[in-house]
């Protein structure tokens, strides 16, 4: 029987019903392409670098679909290659990722899920002020947790020294084998050109990428580093103590001594969602060895009133005693794991609700 067009008028001609099957299954081979790095993101355009050194605008292949291609991917082209000015490749394959930034998005409730940050990423300079804003251990052990999860170097850069003490943060995680550099680029501060040349040591022949609160000096880190960066600045709201964004897209920069550096957007927050318990022990070794002694299916938060960790951190049998400043050493190391712990626990709850 055939299609009804509605009308039996012999004149009308009705064009053929689209098909969503591709037209053969003989797919095109991508793997022989030119490959490039992905290096900036806006409105549709990418900005890549190919091996060679060219530099290219870029649009993405169809047949990729929406959020496919993210910073730092290793990504196939066809198309005009020559980066002349009002030409356009296109991408048309991402290669496999050695390892993905995510950030959860539970804390915005109509942007339930994850959000990949940057892909190919080597290390995570986690930025965070001495002073104005205030500094947030909370988000550095939120950032160390994303950072193990993806297999990344994480490093903390203490900016604004000059307005700000930097041993309490250097107590804080001294024994977390966490490489720790202090700046200050507002004013002369003994060190401060020191780190920034530890910085640029640490990051030489890597990529790299900077996450922080916003008003914590990223573009300020990013302007040292790279002088042709010319990266906007902002200052820190006096009332809320919160920073404006001044970075509202991912762009990476090339470093003068070797590699790259991605200055993301300010973030409010680092949802964990998409992490669980292991990827948050696996920052804290010994406290990891320490939940041996707990009893299965053991949620280690405080509300446990059988997990070992509380008399791990105390000094009780079966552990060794310790004396009072390792006590206060582990109490911190704890409430970390535990603050981390309740922020998973809380993410996993929300993701259960909407579904």
């Amino acid at each position: 029987m055939g299609r009804d067009i509605g009308t039996d008028d012999p004149r009308v001609r009705v064009r053929a019903a689209k098909s969503s099957r591709p037209r053969t299954k003989n797919r095109p081979d991508w793997s022989m392409k030119p490959l490039g790095r992905v290096v900036a993101i806006d409105r549709g355009r990418y900005g890549v670098v190919l091996d060679d050194g060219t530099r290219l605008q870029a649009v993405r292949a169809r047949e990729l679909g929406r959020g496919s291609v993210i910073m730092g991917d290793r990504v196939r082209l066809t198309g005009d290659l020559s980066g002349r000015v009002d030409t356009l490749g296109r991408i048309v394959a991402v290669d496999e990722r050695v390892s993905t930034l995510r950030r959860s998005l539970e804390d915005a409730p109509d942007q339930r899920g994850e959000k990949a940050i940057v892909a190919n990423c080597d290390i995570m300079v986690i930025v965070t002020a001495l002073a104005d804003p205030p500094p947030r251990t909370g988000m550095i052990d939120r950032c160390l947790v994303a950072a193990y999860e993806a297999k990344m170097q994480p490093l903390l850069c203490l900016t604004k020294a000059d307005l700000g003490d930097p041993q309490p943060l250097h107590d804080a995680y001294a024994d977390f084998n966490l490489p720790i550099v202090v700046t200050s680029l507002g004013a002369d501060h003994q060190g401060a050109q020191t780190g920034i040349e530890q910085v640029q040591n640490v990051l030489q022949g890597h990529f790299s990428v900077l996450v922080g609160h916003s008003g914590v000096g990223k573009s300020t880190l990013i302007n040292a580093l790279v002088p042709h960066a010319d990266r906007a600045v902002g200052h820190v709201n006096e009332v809320t103590g919160r920073g404006r964004h001044t970075s509202t897209s991912s762009e990476a920069f090339e470093l003068p001594q070797g590699g790259w550096i991605v200055d993301t957007p300010g973030v409010r927050s680092f949802g964990l969602g998409h992490v669980d318990v292991d990827d948050v022990l696996g920052v804290f070794p010994e406290v990891a060895d320490a939940t041996s002694w707990c009893l299965p299916l053991c949620t280690h938060r405080a509300d446990e009133v059988s997990c070992a960790l509380d008399l791990w951190r105390h000094g009780q049998a079966p552990f060794e005693a310790i004396d009072e400043a390792e006590q206060g050493l582990r109490a911190h190391r704890v409430a970390s794991v535990r603050r981390l712990l309740d922020a998973v626990a809380l993410a996993d709850a929300t993701s259960k609700a909407a579904r």
